[in-house]
């Protein structure tokens, strides 16, 4: 009983996760090719900064939630700290009790501000899951989540240049403990890194002088996470992300940024048996396959993705997902955001647009997003993300001190 709701818990988180509408499914088994992890909500935004520009920031201007985009930005952030905490009530147009809060933030450390320290915490709670037993009377009330704790440093290598390192523990919970047999299990747990850079520069176009950013992360590179006591290995969501932004300003006080976020995922595609031969020979290639695709390290893994899909190259195009978005500020104070993400319909078709606003005072800054998804049966449509930011070079003009 205990396998059997564990990958059902699993199983459904994943088809929760992934939006696939009509489009994709008419398109067959043979087109329809997700890469699938553990772990998926690793993967959600947890800032509405970010999510209303289309999920992209990892080359955008720092802020407390770069931990999440990129680390290393942390090195150029204005401030000396600054700490956020986010909530986003996910799925809301299936259930109402699943979401995920994040707690990030930094510090900048050293009297040359050119280092920083970091952290964040993430809490992702799948609500309640009731189980039953043969009969169909209830037995348990489960609360299945997944947690992320990390901390990470940042240093400037020039003046323009910098890189940083995020060192990740990993909770996911998705069993449980069947006390009438016997049955004890705990959740499965792995440790990751990521490491980014940054690069920024203010050419001057015409009279004015604008910013230009160039970002990259490769996150979650680690161990695997073992389910079902290990007899179910699952690849984390290793992402590369690389990014680009450029400000200018409209007139005094207004500015306006476009920036464009590309990634894909360095997780090799699990083997499928429609991709080969019905007969003895294909089912044991397939067996095979499959086989040396469990076996496979994550770092073999990371390598491998970039050429192991059955497509071939129009495959591996299909599984970079890009992100385009604009945000307006009018003196660092106010903030309108609007952007699009975009994924392959073959690769789990979540495709949206986002929009958001935000306003800023010398300690507190209050953003807020709004998802809007192209296919009216997403479960993602009309998702909402909150985050509320305080700035500690603000209380100390506020208090007074240098």
């Amino acid at each position: 009983m205990k396998n059997q709701l564990k990958a059902l818990t699993i199983s459904a988180f994943a088809l929760l996760f992934i939006s696939i509408s009509a489009k994709a499914q008419e398109a067959g088994k043979n087109e329809f090719n997700p890469i699938q992890t553990g772990v998926t909500s690793l993967g959600i935004t947890p800032d509405a900064r970010g999510a209303s520009m289309g999920d992209l920031g990892v080359a955008t201007d720092p802020d407390a939630n770069s931990q999440f985009w990129n680390p290393s930005k942390y090195a150029f952030a204005y401030s000396k700290a600054s700490a956020s905490l986010s909530y986003t009530p996910w799925l809301r147009k299936l259930v109402n009790d699943i979401f995920l809060a994040n707690l990030a933030g930094y510090w900048k450390i050293g009297d040359n501000d050119n280092q920083a320290v970091s952290a964040s915490i993430r809490y992702f709670s799948l609500g309640e899951v009731n189980t039953s037993d043969g009969e169909g009377y209830t037995t348990q009330s489960l609360n299945p989540y997944e947690m992320a704790v990390d901390v990470g440093y940042s240093r400037k290598l020039s003046d323009s240049f910098s890189m940083g390192i995020v060192f990740r523990y990993i909770y996911s919970d998705l069993g449980f403990s069947d006390s009438y047999a016997g049955d004890q299990t705990s959740g499965a747990s792995a440790f990751a890194a990521d490491i980014s850079g940054y690069y920024t520069s203010y050419p001057i176009i015409g009279r004015n002088e604008c910013q230009w950013s160039l970002g990259w992360n490769i996150s979650n590179i680690g161990s695997k996470v073992s389910y079902n006591n290990g007899e179910d290995p699952a690849f984390l969501p290793t992402n590369l992300r690389i990014g680009t932004a450029f400000t200018f300003p409209l007139a005094d006080y207004h500015n306006l940024t476009l920036a464009l976020d590309l990634n894909k995922l360095l997780v090799p595609t699990r083997p499928r048996e429609s991709d080969y031969e019905d007969t003895p020979e294909g089912q044991q290639a397939y067996l095979d396959a499959l086989e040396d695709w469990e076996n496979m390290s994550p770092i073999s893994g990371i390598f491998k993705s970039f050429n192991d899909a059955p497509g071939g190259m129009k495959e591996e195009l299909r599984e970079i997902t890009y992100s385009i978005g604009a945000e307006y500020s009018y003196n660092q104070q106010f903030f309108l955001r609007a952007g699009y993400f975009h994924e392959n319909e073959f690769k789990g078709n979540r495709q949206y647009f986002g929009l958001g606003a935000g306003f800023a005072l010398n300690v507190l800054r209050l953003d807020a997003s709004y998802m809007v998804a192209t296919a009216q049966t997403s479960p993602l449509d009309q998702t909402l993300r909150f985050t509320l930011s305080f700035d500690m070079d603000g209380l100390k003009e506020i208090f007074g001190k240098k």
